[in-house]
């Protein structure tokens, strides 16, 4: 029998320098017996595993990276801590100054060697006498010693790692770094050793190509992590302590000895340790960092707070519901690693180019040597040209393009309580034509408040609330939050209903008092054949209207008003200033949803519709060729969040990965819908920039190293500088992605009515 369970890890990789390393760790994972799916992510260094437990094990994992050449650890199991500062981070940095100030004295040292004097040798020679009256072949030993030595010291991680490589059959940046760095010392020694007029020596390249590496990989590590920087405030937001109170006695304990039902106390200005009920107090909470709402929030007692938000005024005590991984702070951490992990679309091609970059530049190498032995006849030319070659090419910039842009942005997103769940998900939200919205939750408050209870002739307004609240007690649609929340306000008893059965998009039918009571709105009267009662006059503009019938027969109605969200408005004002189409499907009736609509600003409205025409809608503006979003209930609306192009839903459930959609809004407001595409815009934007960056740089800076504008110009790259050019071409890439750091949301515009 073939097993069916499939299990997920996610393993920290030590060693991965380049796109090249990632797509060699991902490759030998995916070739691993057992393994369905493999992401491996080069800003975080880990990869995420998806696996037949049955088949294969962590340890075999981690193997199997060995086996590739690289490193890996097993993750300790709990929450995830945050990453703090690599104190390799602060060596990289010590090593790449030393060898950088080492380079540019032996480029100083190397001078009296040339075999010319120029204008810097004759004012070089009137400060420095000594350096020109010294023997050449001294300093060609004492560059020969510092050079190896700096090597050995600061580039054994890098000669190391290409070494590993080769011998396991792969090609990576350090391939090419080792390579034109070896070469170049090899004949630099050969020449020291054995000495000739025309045989130069290029220990200060060596060092210069050495150091900017180091200096490079060290400001990409910075990078790296300010990108990362969102994820590691989620992880420290939860407390290590909590207050328990056991038998009145209040202790200070380990958040891990916290058990769901324990009573904790909060102290003004302290974060929740749980997600838990308030019992006791009333206090106002911050949840800025979580949904993006800036304004606390008041909460008392029978209310929920959230693990990680900021206790403002007032000492309260809850009881624990939700501990470590299940707090919805967890949940989120756990989304924005997975959304910063996946892969974009826009990320193929450079996955697809990163795969044969390397061996494509180790063989323009050779060419480009061959060329320049056959067309000078001067190995020193041929190799600088060369050694040019291998260390101006950067992978690492065209694998770091887009999940450097991803990252950032989808942690960004999690600070304004936009969760993207992907790199695809936000791809396809920045390239839209129809925004359509659902009426109740999303442009409106969904808590409708009842204006009138209107029964029919021998029934009371009692009677209707007690029938009504005894079937929807359990329904969690609004109008039965109203109809419940009417009769308990009123102190009517009811008992339990039978055989509730909810129609979609429709109503309620159940057992009340041994009647068959159907509760819904007026297409479900019609399609069940329930004549209305003339007695009732037809609902006011604006007024969302609940039918109650008992063995087929109407005994009444409730009218219900919802208001417009304050921001709906300006939200749908700014999308349409954006050039979309904004539409309106709502299972309510048109009466209902014009006023609303017009409030708006929305012009297209189709009622009356339930979940099944709701996704006829789509399918059909589909059809037209058109890309469409659909906002809604991240539970009522899953089918047409599913069939959209992109869904969206107002996440407010506890368990949010069981929310409908690509994109899940913490915030229950149409304006975090405008933070989504706005910042999912402005990322698609960076990461085009950071793949035109990537490619131009490679596709000028490789044949100009080559000596390309030599024969017309006699330009010729050194090697030290290409080695700069190549160190820096990452960190652009990173610094121009970190910009989506500092991005804020527009201003909303004036609302207009349609």
């Amino acid at each position: 029998m073939v097993s069916t369970e499939t299990a997920s890890l996610t393993l920290p990789v030590i060693g991965m320098t380049c796109a090249s390393c990632q797509h060699h760790v991902e490759s030998a994972l995916i070739e691993t017996a057992g393994v369905k799916s493999a992401h491996v992510d080069l800003m975080a260094n880990r990869a995420l595993v998806e696996f037949d437990p049955a088949e294969a094990s962590a340890e075999r994992l981690v193997d199997a990276i060995r086996k590739a050449g690289y490193d890996a650890v097993l993750p300790h199991s709990g929450a995830t801590a945050p990453r703090g500062k690599d104190p390799s981070h602060g060596r990289a940095e010590i090593k790449a100054a030393a060898t950088l100030v080492v380079g540019a004295l032996a480029m100083l040292v190397a001078m009296p060697i040339g075999t010319q004097m120029g204008s810097l040798d004759h004012l070089l020679m009137g400060i420095l006498p000594w350096l020109y009256q010294t023997s050449p072949d001294v300093l060609r030993w004492s560059l020969l010693i510092v050079t190896a030595v700096l090597m050995a010291w600061a580039g054994s991680g890098i000669y190391v790692a290409a070494a590993r490589g080769l011998a396991h059959g792969g090609t990576n940046m350090n391939t090419l770094v080792s390579l034109g760095t070896g070469v170049a010392f090899a004949y630099s020694a050969y020449a020291t050793v054995y000495p000739a007029p025309d045989r130069q020596v290029y220990y200060d390249a060596v060092l210069l190509i050495l150091g900017f590496l180091l200096l490079g990989k060290a400001l990409e590590a910075r990078a790296k992590h300010r990108a990362l920087a969102a994820v590691d405030a989620l992880g420290r937001l939860r407390p290590s302590t909590a207050r328990r109170i056991v038998n009145g006695v209040e202790t200070l304990v380990p958040l891990e000895e916290v058990r769901i039902g324990d009573n904790v106390l909060v102290l003004p200005g302290e974060r929740f340790p749980v997600d838990a009920k308030i019992t006791e107090g009333r206090t106002s909470v911050d949840e800025s960092m979580l949904t993006g709402e800036a304004i606390p929030q008041p909460r008392e007692a029978g209310e929920r707070v959230l693990a990680g938000s900021l206790n403002y005024d007032g000492a309260i005590v809850c009881k624990a519901e939700s501990l470590g991984e299940d707090t919805v702070l967890a949940q989120i951490t756990r989304m924005v690693e997975q959304a910063q992990s996946s892969r974009a679309p826009t990320e193929r091609l450079a996955d697809r180019t990163s795969a044969i970059f390397v061996p494509i530049v180790l063989a323009l190498s050779v060419i480009t040597f061959a060329v320049w032995m056959v067309t000078t006849h001067s190995v020193s030319m041929a190799l600088a040209t060369t050694v040019s070659v291998l260390v101006i090419a950067c992978p690492c910039a065209m694998g770091l393009a887009v999940p450097a842009a991803l990252t950032v942005a989808v942690g960004r997103g999690a600070q304004f309580g936009v969760l993207y769940k992907g790199g695809e998900a936000l791809e396809r939200l920045a390239n839209l034509n129809v925004v359509i919205l659902d009426k109740t939750g999303t442009l409106t408050v969904g808590r409708p408040v009842l204006q009138a209870v209107r029964p029919v002739k021998g029934y009371s307004e009692d009677d209707l609330l007690r029938m009504a609240a005894a079937a929807e007690e359990r329904s969690n649609h609004p109008l039965a939050h109203a109809v419940v929340d009417c009769a308990r306000a009123r102190a009517i008893k009811w008992e339990p209903a039978e055989e509730v059965v909810v129609i979609p998009g429709r109503g309620v039918a159940a057992r009340v008092e041994d009647y068959n009571c159907l509760l819904g709105n007026e297409a479900l009267f019609q399609e069940s054949a329930i004549r209305f009662p003339d007695s009732i006059p037809p609902a006011k503009p604006g007024v969302t209207r609940l039918w109650i019938a008992l063995d087929y027969q109407s005994i009444g109605c409730f009218d219900a008003k919802d208001s417009l969200r304050p921001d709906a408005g300006g939200a749908i004002a700014a999308l349409q200033q954006s050039g979309l189409r904004v539409m309106m499907l709502t299972g309510d009736s048109a009466a209902a949803s014009a006023p609303i609509a017009n409030q708006a600003g929305i012009g297209e409205v189709e009622a009356g519709l339930d979940p099944a025409g709701k996704l006829a809608r789509i399918r059909t503006l589909q059809q037209q060729g058109l890309r469409v979003a659909m906002v809604g209930d991240g539970i009522n609306d899953a089918a047409a969040l599913a069939q959209a192009d992109a869904g969206i839903s107002m996440g407010s459930g506890a368990d949010l990965a069981q929310e409908a959609g690509d994109v899940l809004l913490l915030r229950a407001q149409p304006s975090a819908l405008i933070a989504a595409i706005d910042l999912a815009k402005s990322t698609v934007g960076i990461m085009r920039q950071n793949l035109m960056w990537a490619a131009a740089y490679n596709m000028i800076g490789i044949p100009l190293a080559a000596g390309l504008l030599y024969p017309a110009f006699h330009i010729l790259l050194s090697p030290w500088i290409a080695a700069a050019a190549m160190a820096m071409s990452s960190v652009s890439v990173l610094a121009n992605s970190l910009r989506l750091r500092g991005w804020q949301p527009r201003p909303l515009p004036a609302a207009k009515a349609s």
